[in-house]
């Protein structure tokens, strides 16, 4: 049977209404830049999903947070390309912007800690399938003073390594990176005078080095760093804080009982909370999932439970058993 040109602008029609609408934002510098090499398979395989796929490459700082604040409104689905710093900044335009949408997740960065708790596979392409194929999963981030976080925040130590070090040394050196820098700066490491409060723990103006606040199973590359039993949408956060040592026989303590989560050491203070209150006389600095938080004399940190619906393989196993650590 003939169709007439009538029908074909109807059929086309209903096709463009059918096809949900995808945005694209990845980061063309994250990690070693790998991600241009499989911009195709990945649009392709968002294409072959029956999306409409729109593509925006971030081109500065915070770029893609004021795209996705923007836009996410003409879109059924927020796809992230990049390191979590770039997927911090998605999910802070979609707060901002007031959006709830789905987000999918390609993870291209140097370390993507927040992927591997999610069980995102490693390989570009496979976590592009999972987007188009895989099973929304609701977790929890962090409300961080007026601002956001996915995963960690945290002060002291070598937590301004990652945004202090240059991107090209990121990218050709990966995990090493952190570690030469870290080493440059191991003469100027300072305490800080802090008071804690929480409805699990207070202290006043105690003596840390270290600190953070996560929700997830690794944190800088190092797997199982926060501590045990971690679950992504439990209204909890996990805190690790670190006292100041007084010799190197404290240091000793300090770093092996954090490595080993020993609960005991009168180094280090492990406790679950939803909320948590950071006070300081001084400015201290922070970190956002490995970016520049900024320097505060207090923050307010609060979990805000299940509001990021990301897609994953396996809801059920990340939500009764978290997501797995190997």
């Amino acid at each position: 049977m003939d169709v007439g040109v009538g029908d074909l602008r109807i059929r086309k029609r209903e096709w463009s209404v059918q096809m949900e609408k995808l945005l694209f934002v990845y980061n063309p510098r994250s990690g070693k830049g790998l991600i241009r090499n499989n911009l195709s398979s990945i649009i392709e395989t968002f294409s072959e999903g029956g999306y409409d796929v729109t593509v925006y490459p971030t081109k500065k700082e915070l770029d893609a947070c004021e795209t996705v604040e923007r836009r996410a409104g003409e879109f059924d689905l927020i796809v992230c390309g990049g390191g979590d710093g770039t997927l911090d900044e998605v999910v802070a335009g979609l707060m901002h912007g007031g959006h709830r949408k789905t987000v999918g997740y390609i993870p291209a960065g140097s370390t993507n800690d927040f992927a591997g708790s999610l069980g995102i596979p490693k390989q570009m392409d496979q976590a592009a399938k999972l987007v188009v194929e895989g099973e929304p999963f609701a977790c929890d981030i962090g409300r961080f003073n007026e601002d956001y976080f996915v995963y960690v925040a945290a002060f002291g130590l070598l937590t301004d390594v990652s945004y202090q070090t240059p991107q090209d040394m990121k990218n050709a050196l990966g995990h090493a990176a952190y570690v030469l820098e870290g080493m440059k700066r191991m003469g100027s490491w300072k305490s800080c005078q802090l008071t804690i409060e929480s409805e699990e723990y207070t202290e006043e103006n105690g003596e840390f080095v270290f600190g953070m606040v996560t929700n997830s199973n690794s944190v800088g590359g190092f797997k199982g760093l926060p501590g045990k039993h971690v679950e992504l949408n439990d209204g909890l956060f996990e805190v690790t804080l670190v006292h100041a040592p007084k010799n190197l026989i404290d240091w000793q303590e300090a770093i092996t009982s954090v490595l080993t989560h020993d609960e005991k050491s009168h180094m280090v203070v492990r406790f679950k909370t939803k909320r948590i209150v950071i006070r300081s006389e001084k400015p201290v600095a922070w970190t956002r999932d490995g970016e520049n938080g900024g320097e505060h004399t207090q923050v307010e940190l609060t979990n805000l439970q299940e509001v990021l619906e990301i897609m994953t393989e396996s809801q059920t196993e990340l939500a009764v058993h978290g997501a797995p650590l190997g």
